[in-house]
């Protein structure tokens, strides 16, 4: 039989292959093309003048943005005032308000550690023994 069939008089059109991809070739090219750009940008980044060249512009940045960063916090922070929220410097002394809290109660529960070792102690091992008094002699004296 022929692969084309006469279905009602009409020609029947061929099924696909369902292994064949269309896709597939595209997905090769794109996989070959991100693996040599990732090569590519490895090796670039990798090198010592890339570093240097980084730094220049990352410190040329910091030194002309500064001003503008100046100007912004100052701006932020009485945006902040009016709008009774707390500021960055609110947040760092509440953080370390906090922390002397946790700091304090940590003391406080090893103190009461210490107590509570002591009162569970038997209560002969907590009595230190008590030096006996010295038992005084009578001195015998001769009747003269």
């Amino acid at each position: 039989m022929a692969e084309k069939q006469a279905v009602n008089g009409k020609q029947a059109e061929p099924k696909p292959d369902p292994k064949v991809d269309p896709m597939e070739a595209f997905r090769g090219l794109r996989d070959g093309y991100l693996d040599a750009w990732a090569k590519a940008m490895t090796e670039t980044v990798n090198t010592e003048a890339y570093a240097s060249a980084s730094g220049v512009m990352l410190d040329t940045y910091l030194s002309a943005s500064s001003p503008f960063r100046a100007a912004v916090e100052k701006a932020m922070l009485h945006v902040l005032e009016q709008l009774s929220m707390p500021s960055r410097a609110d947040f760092i002394s509440l953080a370390g308000r906090a922390t002397n809290i946790e700091m304090r109660l940590d003391d406080m529960d090893a103190k009461l550690d210490r107590i509570e070792a002591l009162l569970t102690k038997p209560a002969t091992a907590r009595r230190k023994p008590q030096p006996k008094p010295p038992v005084q002699t009578r001195k015998k004296t001769t009747g003269k």
